[in-house]
């Protein structure tokens, strides 16, 4: 029952909040629903660490490790960017970026608009993780993509709007692939015993048997799966949607996008990886995640380099992570799998750090050009600059941030299974990476600014507190319960 309250909670917010007609109501509701769902992914894990998988309505949800900890991690996000929405958003309505026309306590139309999706999105991420059957984690990922497009519009401005069209057709086109892909996984294993009807597409079933499925078909579907869902992960080259996307929606739509998105997208390539190596052995898969996934690590550092714009810096950096995860996945092995997890981990935390830090630094300075900021926003927001300070130390990769742990271990991981070029192009593109987000970072915050100094924001700033303290603990110690959840996740995700 946990599974189904899992979803139905964010189904329920969102029907409510398109309902409703006062704005500390929507508030409310979306603060709750994500603290309830918050709550909920913690039993989920729970149950899970003691059983090893569960389910329900006969297998057509369930949850391992895997599924476990991806839903902990973006129940997380989300529970801390709903949060945070609630100051942005207020600040956006006095600014009139909302163009409110109903008063103080009446929701303007891109407010109701705002707190609807929000939760649509999130139940669309939750059912891609829950989902049993790989048709309708599909479906869920199309889902998420609906949603969010219309959060990319969010602002209505000719940018928004061609962000958007872009996010769609990209996304759209990749999409496809993956359901083709999809489709010939069914062909696949439609012989197999206990494979009749929708059961054909369980992954339950398909794991066990994977040796059984026929071959050639794999080896097609894990292209087209592959294509599919890098292009929600933004792999090279079908990464073009994603810093205009980041850019013109709403921050914590973005941190949302950013993290909890990628979790998902991530999670879906996963899956299908599993069955490929068991089917057709690890090499074939291997060789093509780290094909797009070095792709995407070079391609990100010249556009790092020479960025005027930081919001679009950290969509960069998302697609620099996203070569590493996938890098990672195409290492193979238990160790590069713990570095995967591990890494998916502390990139969430550190990436939602980033993303809100930086929408209070725009709706301080009322830009997001490094240009017009002239640097000084440690001295203007102390606190957010500091946070964003740290972040950005965590995301290159300095010791001793969370993220220089899992980014080594997956440089071990290459080298010990004899990947010396990837270890070697790993460490490169990663030195790029480093040096221009350096330079782009320490020029914003460090330097004097005219601007007063900004006054404290709890709605907004508390939630960067409490990720800014998570991100230093976390690069120390881990609590039990949840390192032996990342440990079981990559179990899975090395086919043990």
């Amino acid at each position: 029952m946990i599974l189904a309250l899992l979803l139905a909670i964010p189904l329920a917010a969102c029907a409510v909040s398109a309902v409703a007609r006062r704005r500390s109501v929507l508030e409310a509701v979306n603060v709750t629903a994500f603290a309830l769902t918050f709550l909920l992914a913690l039993g989920v894990a729970s149950q899970v660490l003691r059983s090893g998988s569960i389910s329900l309505w006969n297998g057509f949800l369930y949850a391992d490790s895997l599924s476990a900890l991806v839903i902990l991690l973006n129940a997380s996000v989300a529970l801390v960017c709903s949060v945070y929405a609630v100051g942005y958003l207020r600040e956006d309505e006095r600014s009139g970026a909302l163009d409110d026309d109903g008063g103080t306590n009446t929701p303007s139309f891109k407010l109701r608009k705002y707190y609807s999706l929000t939760p649509l999105l999130v139940f669309a991420m939750l059912l891609v993780t829950l989902a049993n059957n790989l048709g309708v984690m599909w479906a869920a990922i199309e889902l998420t993509t609906l949603a969010s497009v219309f959060l990319v519009t969010f602002y209505g401005n000719v940018t928004s709007l061609e962000a958007a069209w872009k996010y769609a057709m990209i996304g759209g086109v990749g999409l496809s692939m993956a359901l083709f892909g999809t489709i010939l996984t069914y062909y696949a294993g439609h012989r197999l015993p206990g494979s009749e009807g929708l059961a054909g597409l369980n992954w339950s079933i398909l794991v066990g048997q994977a040796a059984q499925l026929d071959k050639t078909s794999m080896r097609m579907a894990f292209i087209l799966v592959l294509l599919g869902y890098g292009t929600k992960a933004g792999l090279a080259p079908m990464h073009t949607w994603k810093p205009d996307a980041y850019s013109e929606a709403p921050v914590p739509s973005a941190a949302i996008l950013s993290a909890a998105m990628l979790n998902c997208a991530v999670y879906g390539l996963i899956r299908f990886y599993v069955l490929t190596s068991r089917c057709l052995g690890a090499e074939y898969p291997g060789n093509l995640l780290l094909l797009l996934g070095l792709f995407s690590m070079g391609i990100a550092v010249p556009f790092v380099l020479v960025q005027k714009n930081f919001r679009r810096m950290l969509a960069y950096s998302t697609i620099d992570q996203a070569g590493m995860m996938i890098t990672a996945l195409g290492i193979g092995g238990q160790l590069a799998a713990f570095a995967l997890m591990l890494h998916m981990t502390f990139h969430t935390v550190a990436k939602s750090l980033l993303f809100l830090s930086a929408g209070n630094i725009y709706q301080c300075f009322k830009t997001d050009l490094f240009q017009k900021l002239k640097g000084g926003v440690l001295r203007v927001l102390p606190l957010t600059g500091a946070a964003f300070c740290l972040g950005t130390m965590a995301i290159i990769g300095m010791p001793p941030f969370s993220l220089f742990q899992s980014e080594f271990l997956m440089i071990r991981a290459a080298f010990g299974t004899g990947h010396f070029l990837v270890g070697a192009l790993f460490i490169l593109f990663g030195l790029g990476v480093f040096t221009g987000v350096t330079l782009h970072v320490s020029g914003m915050l460090l330097g004097t600014s005219e601007e007063p100094r900004a006054a404290w924001h709890p709605w907004r700033d508390s939630p960067i507190v409490i990720l800014a303290v998570l991100l230093i603990a976390i690069g120390f110690w881990l609590p039990a319960s949840l390192l032996e959840l990342v440990q079981r996740a990559a179990l899975v995700v090395s086919g043990e």
